[in-house]
């Protein structure tokens, strides 16, 4: 049945009253370019108290979740990528407009089919005072790469087997196949560039009980516009302004994050003046916001999808029946509109509309609680079962897990919600040890490679992203072929079917593309979302 949006709301508080959920604390993993808002400058009157300052003080944000490390090739969150972006720089970056620009990297140029030429920026130095050149780029992607390393962002480059240097300013990328996202993967905050010296101290620390990252993940040393100060893990990082910085220099003097998982609390500190940017704004809190005269919220459509996760490995999910029957349970629109104000599209497949390979040529999830009980009964379970629902400690996700424990109800399938901290809901996640989860992946370079090979390749089991562990030959040759096909068009073919499949096996049920909402203080001028939740600072300006 569905819902009215009143009703909705009367059950959902209904059940919020009586449900008991389990733990505490977390963050979102949610997370092409968006759109940019408060940018305009401040105004300058004397004799008013709304002068602009030119450069200093103190950035204050607030987010709901902390990092998990600051390891650029150690995490894939959007708390630790948001932190991690102010640090470390990549080859390649995507400007205002969502096109490819430099960064590290000035210029490059494709030798022949396997192989991609970069020329490097010079006069450009680590925060440690190491030099970046050559030698520094090949070092990283040699670590990003290592087995030992295990990264979770290694097949982002997996397929580059080497990485030559030509000269100091001079380095090559040599593909084992054709490989035409390469510059767009480049772009991810995965290619982040770390001191040299940072990596071998890395290396140094690995021991039988000490694992790759533990020296980068808590001392991070990149070439970013700012620098790493402190982390209180759960409490704040702080970060200064590199003055030494090769580019145009941030105008603020310092950047303090803090870790404030009460959105009323938040909103608070927002409106008081305590804080300039706020996180992960509930939908339900928008007008709020808007209408305190100090503050606003920026809405930036986003690239990232809401899901809920299947472990395939698990009866009864092991049954592709079950999963498609779930989905079906599943009212996208009433759950945007009830849960998220509006704020959000359904989604039909894994990638959002303005991401290379997005088609609405595929038969999307409908509505639909009579097929679902036909599809489950089908698959022997007309009687239902019991199982557990993983979420994590973002507020509307809980909301949706409620929702949906209330409509599974229908197909008499009982449903157990635990909420648990972040680190440890992705630990779980990643070894298998869930029924039923709810997460999010923000497709940040803009390609469906990324959006579909790492939640839906076998290779990519656990922590890297599919952690559905699904498994299908033909998806993973579908996949395959894409990474090696250099026509455009046909890479659209071959993901649109591989797209079709996916949603046949349903190793996820694909619930909404979430709009970005962050708090932004009119004191602040110059402030940038994109649309996979990068902040970016340098630009930002305080006004007193």
């Amino acid at each position: 049945m569905a819902f009215s949006k009143k009703s909705l709301w009367l059950l959902f508080l209904t059940l919020t009253l009586t449900l008991v959920l389990a733990a505490c604390g977390g963050k979102s993993e949610e997370s092409e370019k968006g759109n940019t808002s408060n940018e305009g400058e401040g105004s300058q009157t004397e004799g008013t108290t709304e002068t602009e300052v030119e450069g200093g003080g103190d950035l204050i944000i607030a987010e709901l979740s902390d990092a998990s490390s600051l390891d650029p090739h150690g995490s894939n969150d959007v708390p630790s990528s948001n932190v991690q972006g102010q640090l470390y720089e990549t080859l390649v970056v995507r400007d205002a407009n969502g096109e490819l620009a430099p960064g590290l990297a000035e210029s490059w140029t494709q030798v022949d089919d396997l192989t991609w030429e970069f020329k490097l920026r010079t006069g450009v130095t680590f925060h440690d005072g190491e030099a970046f050149n050559a030698e520094a780029v090949k070092k990283n992607f040699d670590r990003l790469l290592d087995p030992v390393v295990a990264s979770p962002r290694a097949f982002l480059y997996e397929m580059v087997t080497e990485v030559n240097v030509i000269d100091e300013t001079t380095v090559q990328f040599v593909t084992e196949y054709p490989f035409s996202p390469l510059l767009a993967h480049l772009t991810h905050n995965g290619g982040g560039i770390i001191s040299p010296k940072s990596i071998d101290e890395d290396y140094a620390a690995i021991s039988g009980d000490t694992l790759a990252g533990s020296v980068i993940g808590t001392n991070p040393v990149g070439t970013g516009a700012f620098k790493f100060v402190s982390w209180v893990p759960g409490n704040e990082i702080k970060l200064a302004k590199n003055t030494d910085y090769w580019g145009t220099p941030a105008h603020v003097d310092s950047v303090t994050i803090k870790v404030i998982p009460e959105m009323a609390t938040r909103v608070a500190e927002l409106q008081s003046g305590n804080t300039h940017i706020i996180g992960t704004v509930e939908p339900a809190q928008v007008a709020n916001v808007n209408a305190s005269g100090v503050a606003s919220v920026d809405e930036t459509a986003s690239s990232s999808l809401t899901y809920v996760g299947f472990n395939t490995n698990k009866a009864p999910f092991d049954n592709p029946l079950v999963r498609q029957a779930i989905s079906k349970a599943i009212d996208r629109q009433t759950i945007i509109d009830g849960l998220y104000e509006g704020f959000g599209i359904p989604a039909i497949s894994p990638l959002s509309p303005g991401i290379f390979g997005y088609t609405e040529d595929v038969t999307p999830t409908d509505f639909n609680i009579e097929e679902a009980k036909a599809l489950l009964a089908e698959a022997g379970y007309a009687d239902g079962f019991k199982t557990t629902l993983w979420t994590n400690d973002n507020p509307v996700r809980q909301n949706v897990a409620v929702v949906l424990q209330d409509a599974l109800k229908q197909l008499n399938i009982d449903v157990s919600i635990e909420v648990m901290e972040f680190g440890a809901y992705l630990e779980k996640t990643a070894a298998g040890e869930h029924d039923m989860f709810i997460l999010g992946w923000s497709n940040s370079t803009g390609d469906a490679d990324y959006g579909v090979y790492a939640l839906f390749h076998s290779t990519q089991h656990g922590d890297p992203g599919n952690r559905s562990f699904y498994s299908n030959a033909e998806v993973d040759k579908l996949l395959d072929a894409g990474r090696r096909e250099a026509d455009q068009d046909a890479r659209l073919g071959l993901y649109k079917d591989a797209i079709q499949l996916i949603s046949e096996d349903a190793p996820m049920a694909f619930v909404l593309h979430p709009s970005i909402l962050t708090g932004v203080s009119d004191k602040v001028t110059g402030f940038r979302v994109t649309s996979d939740n990068m902040y970016h600072l340098q630009d930002v300006k305080i006004n007193k």
